[in-house]
């Protein structure tokens, strides 16, 4: 299976980048890509994709920006025989390709985050990474996931990295669009932009890696209108199916400002009990290998040597962040399925001939497009965005969604 396989309808990004992976084989350095680049007289076989220092790679949520840049990674450390003879980069089965898409390469570091910003120290520490010649591979590679989260002086740190790139080191940027990173660094990065997948694409990748069944892939697909992270967990968990029922019966609940209230504390509990689950999955397992590792050893009552609490105190803050960020995530996705309703209601109003991603609670549609104009279905729409507007804006999140139920009976 080559590593390219995962990155569902994105055949054109995907032929850039096994381009620019085999124009990399006749480079010495990234910096002299980079020159190349800027000057304009890099080989004349070198496509426009070819190889550079620094990548940007764009896209809406679920259409696969990490996947491609992980495929990508892998891409340059593969050592397949058959790559020497002019075969094409990414076998997925050498060493190279192995160990770098299940994430234990000593050259590619793959950096995500739980919390909702990156901050200055943790972007020092991974540009002193990336200072270094690799280990064993062809490449460096780092692969920041989550470049929109750099607060404004990580992004200063990150600039300077960018700017003057170590001879072998390349940096793999994913964000959801531009305007999301800095303008400074954006330059000096190469775009790729991917594009939301058909659903019928996702849903036969569920079919072929997951082995879910043809029906439910499909449901799973349309219902999250091609984002694939979110497809497969739909299609593989039942309290993430759940919850999606209970959010889309919301437009049917708010007939008065009693339901208003009940159903904005409802989404604010789910979201609330997806961040415990998360916490109970994650943080007990955390905190009892950082007290392992501080020596708390077992017969002394569990007690920690001294000097270390602050290090446990450090852990437990890292741990509410990320809670607030699981809380967050989970209202967000929550004000997704919502939008996407009122966008099934919308089409009908207007009769347009296409997919419903809702097709599952027709009936509830059709009763909420039977019983409104489009024009009221479309303030509607705003409601909801404005909600995401103001919990980005860090709003309290039950006075954001308390007033997006009140405007929506209203509207």
């Amino acid at each position: 299976m080559a590593v390219w396989d995962d990155l569902v309808g994105q055949e054109r990004v995907t032929d850039q980048l096994a381009a620019a992976a085999r124009d990399a084989d006749a480079l010495v350095t990234v910096e002299e890509a980079g020159r190349a680049a800027v000057s304009g007289s890099a080989p004349a076989s070198m496509s426009a994709s070819r190889m550079t220092h620094a990548w940007l790679f764009t896209g809406p949520p679920g259409s696969g920006r990490s996947t491609a840049a992980r495929a990508f990674a892998a891409a340059l450390q593969c050592v397949s025989p058959d790559r020497a003879l002019g075969g094409a980069p990414g076998c997925g089965f050498c060493d190279g390709c192995h160990t770098a898409m299940v994430g234990t390469h000593a050259d590619v570091e793959v950096v995500r985050t739980d919390l909702l910003s990156i901050g200055v120290k943790e972007t020092r520490d991974l540009v002193r990474r990336a200072s270094m010649s690799p280990a064993g591979g062809r490449w460096q590679v780092i692969v920041l996931e989550d470049a929109d989260r750099l607060t404004e002086g990580a992004g200063n740190v990150l600039l300077k990295a960018v700017e003057e790139p170590a001879p072998r080191t390349v940096w793999l940027l994913c964000a959801p669009s531009i305007e999301d990173v800095l303008p400074t660094i954006r330059s000096r990065c190469r775009l790729l932009t991917l594009r939301t997948p058909a659903t019928s694409a996702v849903a036969d990748m569920l079919v072929r890696r997951d082995g879910i069944e043809p029906a439910a892939a499909g449901a799973a697909a349309r219902a999250t209108q091609g984002h694939i992270g979110r497809a497969r967990r739909l299609a593989t968990d039942e309290r993430a199916r759940a919850r999606r029922a209970a959010v889309l019966k919301l437009p049917l609940r708010i007939d008065d400002i009693g339901g208003c209230l009940r159903s904005a504390q409802e989404l604010i509990d789910a979201a609330g009990e997806d961040a415990k689950q998360v916490a109970e999955e994650v943080d007990a397992k955390e905190t009892e290998e950082l007290r392992a590792a501080l020596g708390a050893a077992a017969g002394t009552g569990g007690r920690l040597p001294r000097g270390t609490a602050g290090v446990m105190k450090d852990l437990q803050d890292k741990q509410k962040r990320r809670s607030t960020r699981t809380q967050r995530d989970s209202l967000d996705l929550a004000l997704s399925d919502l939008t996407g309703f009122y966008r099934d209601v919308l089409a009908l109003q207007l009769g347009s001939a296409v997919e419903l991603a809702n097709e599952d609670v027709r009936d509830s549609v059709q009763r909420i497009a039977t019983g409104s104009t489009a024009e009221r279905t479309l303030r509607r729409i705003e409601a909801v965005l404005a909600c995401r507007q103001a919990l980005d804006r860090n709003v309290a999140p039950l006075l954001a969604v308390e007033a997006m139920t009140a405007a929506l009976r209203a509207s």
